[in-house]
């Protein structure tokens, strides 16, 4: 296989993928999918937005919910305003040359590295503190997580990587790999900077917790009106009465107005916190401010539900638009490692 040209690299690259192993969330709104929607939006960047179905792998052995989470999460992006004109929407199963390069990639990380990896050390812990063998339940998954990863990355030579903290790991992870690869066999990959937004909140959930699917505390994001009153009533708040000053800022409540508001309703609302509003009603007026900046969103996402065929036709046009950059850049990688047609 010969060299091939690839897509000029004129403009910032942006990658952005969501595990599809559950029902979007509030906090993936918040953290996640609105600020990735607006980058969508900006000229000046390609961005690069998959659905993570093989990385759901590692966590679900259920075929149902991650063909499930994978419509919905599809949905939901595109009900809130992707723009897939701008953007790059895709599966990441579609893309065969990403498990390609993912092998590529294996062959240059070290298990050293690999053992230093969060994810891991966090099992392996568990498993110590349950007097099993530290690797039971470990899957190679599990262990190679972050090769995946770096895979997802670097086909498409993704500038920026908007990640949460505990992800900072996983990209440096992928400038390492890179960088041994390039040192083996030339300059093919731009080594990827992890974005970090401090001013992107990470939500709290309904227990106080970091909202998350693994804590079983989140609020979906497109719950119906009914249901979703219902879990911001389960917020767990404290025993303070009606007209007793309450303080903000260690506040579930408040902390996911201030996600959604402006910055004149949050003053508003700090201001109503320390003259004693009723937890019933800031969890009203909660309610009514989140229901009025997705109400839309929702009306459109479960439209988009009943029509999955439109879903497949705008994932596999965005496949197309993404194997545009992923098999120019395999077929030189099979080059450059050795890996080519006896006939030049």
């Amino acid at each position: 296989m010969s060299k091939q040209p690839l897509p000029p690299h004129d403009k910032q690259r942006t990658l952005t993928g969501i595990t599809t192993t559950g029902t979007p969330h509030l906090g993936n709104y918040v953290g996640a999918i609105r600020p990735a929607i607006e980058a969508s939006q900006q000229a000046d960047n390609v961005s690069f937005y998959f659905l993570a179905d093989y990385h759901a792998m590692i966590k679900s052995q259920d075929p149902d919910k991650i063909h499930q989470s994978s419509q919905e999460i599809a949905a939901t992006w595109l009900a809130l305003g992707l723009d897939v004109d701008n953007a790059i929407f895709y599966r990441q199963s579609d893309i065969p040359e990403i498990p390609e390069l993912c092998w590529f990639l294996t062959c240059m990380a070290a298990k050293g590295l690999m053992n230093r990896a969060h994810a891991y050390k966090a099992a392996v812990q568990a498993n110590q503190e349950a007097n099993e063998d530290p690797d039971y339940g470990v899957t190679m998954g599990l262990y190679s997580y972050p090769v995946l990863m770096a895979a997802d990355i670097l086909m498409f030579n993704a500038n920026n990587v908007p990640v949460g903290k505990d992800q900072i790991q996983h990209v440096e992870m992928a400038r390492d790999i890179a960088s041994r690869f390039n040192h083996h066999f030339g300059e093919h990959f731009t080594l990827p900077q992890a974005v970090v937004d401090d001013n992107v909140a990470v939500l709290q959930g309904l227990d106080g917790r970091k909202m998350s699917k693994s804590y079983n505390n989140t609020i979906p994001l497109f719950l119906p009106e009914k249901k979703l009153k219902k879990h911001i009533n389960k917020i767990k708040t404290n025993l303070l009465e009606p007209g007793e000053p309450k303080d903000p800022d260690t506040s579930t409540v408040f902390q996911i107005w201030q996600a959604f508001a402006s910055e004149e309703q949050t003053a508003q609302m700090r201001q109503a916190f320390l003259d004693g509003i009723a937890w019933g009603e800031a969890k009203k007026q909660l309610f009514e401010l989140i229901n009025n900046e997705i109400g839309d969103a929702r009306e459109q996402y479960y439209s988009l539900l009943e029509k999955p065929e439109y879903i497949e036709e705008v994932l596999q046009n965005g496949a197309q638009k993404a194997r545009a950059y992923s098999q120019p850049l395999l077929a030189n990688l099979r080059h450059a490692v050795g890996i080519r047609s006896f006939q030049g």
